[in-house]
């Protein structure tokens, strides 16, 4: 292989790894980059003649600068970040959301809204009208379990007790 058409691919490649680090964030492209062009920078001044030896020192530069300097990188330049529970229940617990069909505890043939999406939704206790606000205790199955925040209507068998006292 011509001499300078291996100092080429060594600093048109290290060129296009260094790139490539911007569509593929890691450190690595970076570092196999940069030792490619230091690699095509010491072939142009003289002072790598063999193809081997070329290779060995892009292998061992590549090597000795992911190994020693990624770790500083990656703690100094960290990246924007965000923690998001993965757990959707847990996330709903406590939310306060509308009712938008009426929520009774005896069936789960209420609606609530939440995040945008209707669920069907059972009261703790009592009967809770659409256009009020309910407070989310948990789910079970594809229900949500809710509570009122304000004034609730008895349900009936509240109602049948209260009338026997």
């Amino acid at each position: 292989m011509d001499a300078d058409l291996l100092t080429w691919i060594f600093l048109g490649g290290g060129l296009l790894l260094m790139l490539l680090e911007l569509a593929l964030p890691g450190g690595v492209a970076l570092f196999l980059g940069f030792s490619g062009i230091t690699v095509g920078v010491l072939r142009f001044l003289g002072l790598l003649s063999s193809t081997g030896a070329s290779i060995a020192v892009w292998l061992i530069l590549s090597v000795v600068l992911t190994i020693a300097i990624r770790p500083f990188i990656k703690k100094y330049l960290k990246p924007e970040s965000y923690f998001k529970y993965a757990d959707e229940d847990y996330e709903a617990m406590d939310q306060i959301v509308e009712v938008i069909e009426e929520i009774n505890e005896e069936d789960n043939s209420g609606r609530i809204r939440l995040d945008g999406t209707s669920w069907r939704a059972k009261s703790l206790d009592g009967t809770i009208k659409a256009g009020e606000k309910v407070r989310i205790q948990y789910r079970e199955n594809t229900t949500w379990i809710v509570e009122a925040l304000g004034v609730k209507e008895p349900s009936k068998e509240q109602l049948k007790n209260r009338n026997r006292n």
